[in-house]
């Protein structure tokens, strides 16, 4: 069988010795995910798109925080932007996003979600804090014997340490924390195979809790084996809606803000984990924003990928306005309840919660409207509508992932053919003007699964390239 590189059970005596996720199982599958070499050209372009889409995005929040034009050669201000993307936010954070020495960072780890559908991928989400790193690592190392694999090498232990000790050059041997909420327990484990990989090839990278972080002076420091050590680095792991539970958080913002030697990624910028920003690049306002400041393959690639969306903004309309939106009966809405009246093909349509909430990771706060009843449709719109002042819904526009086959262990370690739908998860290590693919984790679901997420009954498998 081409592409087969371990035995059932080998694979469930690695994972056995090393599970990187608490409490987490999946199904496990002889062969690494098959991608064609123009699927593979694609996904390097992406990356390159996703870096360009976060810079463009930064600038865009600016100018419209100062009240600027968003334009070279034409008047157009757009503080509704910011307006948006500050909603629900507390004050503190939202002062630090626009703190002149943040400006122009973002994060160095890039990982989008892409759905492989019958016309190519669709992008539902770009995350900024993501898992996945030491799993796609460890599968990486797994899968070794793989022709083509994406990641071999090790690219991905590397391109992220690469990636973090970038950001400070002054350093050979910076002390790099990776920092793990109690919220983001589940992906502590991964987190610390990593590091200890790190350590084994004499970096200086550790995992610790916020509460092993301590602010002494000017400095940020750490217990490394019974010494407190300057922290050069620290890579956060944790949601910003977390902010709160987070003792050493106001430190470290108030360390950045006065100039201090350490660096944070992803940046504690809580506009840049919104997902309302791929509705904001279908804007009809800010059409030529994106022309204007993204290069032209990057925004023909996104323009292909991102699905049309729309912020779930609940505002009064004069008589004779409409939104723009979905339709209903082919006819345009004007209050976004009317949705709830639309056939099961109009509500082919994604709802979710944009961001900084505990509900707005995974899978959560996402309805797919085709596959609710109508009471469940409307119980959505209803809850979106409620929360929009604090925490802003998005519709997107529901790309149905393609059926697919691969093979897979059954649960007495028999291989067999698995009809289902694949998520990719492209890793992008930030260097300089640079997005390197470090790998690719892909998750196969059943066919009958609708959204796609790590679970039980999926496979999680690192991909190669054909020949």
């Amino acid at each position: 069988m081409q592409g087969c590189v371990q035995s059932y059970e080998a694979l469930r005596e690695a994972f056995g010795v090393q599970t990187l996720f608490e409490n987490k199982t999946w199904r496990y599958s002889p062969e690494a995910w098959l991608l064609s070499s123009a699927e593979a050209r694609e996904l390097e372009e992406i990356g390159v798109a996703c870096l360009e889409f976060y810079r463009a995005v930064d600038l865009l929040y600016g100018r419209s925080v100062d009240d600027k034009t968003i334009l070279r050669n034409r008047e157009l201000k757009a503080p509704w932007v910011a307006g948006y993307l500050d909603r629900g936010k507390p004050s503190t954070l939202v002062a630090h996003a626009r703190h002149p020495r943040l400006r122009g960072s973002h994060p160095v780890v890039i990982r989008p979600d892409l759905l492989v559908t019958d016309e190519g991928f669709a992008l539902t989400e770009v995350d900024s804090v993501p898992g996945g790193v030491g799993l796609t690592a460890f599968l990486n190392r797994l899968y070794a014997g793989s022709p083509g694999l994406v990641g071999e090498g090790d690219a991905m232990i590397e391109g992220f340490y690469e990636s973090l000790a970038a950001l400070r050059p002054d350093r050979s041997l910076p002390l790099i924390a990776l920092v793990v909420s109690e919220e983001a327990a589940t992906y502590r484990p991964e987190m610390e195979w990593l590091a200890g990989e790190l350590q084994a090839r004499g970096r200086r990278v550790y995992c610790f809790d916020p509460d092993q972080l301590m602010p002494l002076g000017d400095a940020l420091c750490a217990d490394v084996q019974g010494n407190p050590e300057e922290v050069d680095v620290v890579y956060r792991f944790w949601e910003l809606f977390d902010h709160d539970r987070i003792p050493v958080a106001p430190y470290i913002m108030e360390m950045l803000e006065n100039g201090a030697a350490v660096s944070v990624s992803p940046p504690m910028r809580a506009f840049q984990e919104e997902k309302l920003n791929l509705a904001l690049f279908h804007h009809h306002l800010l059409e030529d924003f994106w022309r204007e400041n993204l290069s032209r393959r990057s925004l023909r690639i996104l323009r292909r990928i991102i699905p049309r969306g729309w912020i779930m903004d609940p505002v009064d309309l004069p008589p004779n306005a409409v939104l723009d939106g979905p339709l209903v009966g082919g006819k345009p809405i004007h209050r976004w309840e009317q949705l709830s009246e639309a056939s099961q093909r109009e509500r082919n349509l994604i709802m979710k919660l944009s961001g900084f909430h505990e509900n707005a990771w995974g899978a959560r706060s996402v309805l797919l409207g085709s596959d609710a009843s109508r009471d469940e449709w409307r119980e959505g719109l209803l809850e979106a509508m409620k929360s929009a002042p604090e925490n802003l819904y998005i519709l997107q526009e529901y790309k149905k992932p393609a059926r697919r086959k691969h093979p897979v262990f059954s649960p007495q370690g028999r291989v067999q053919s698995m009809e289902g739908r694949v998520r990719l998860c492209p890793y992008y290590f930030v260097l300089g003007d640079q997005a390197r693919l470090g790998g690719v984790l892909a998750t196969f679901c059943p066919a009958d699964k609708k959204i796609i997420h790590g679970m039980r009954d999926a496979a999680m498998l690192p991909v190669r390239v054909a020949d």
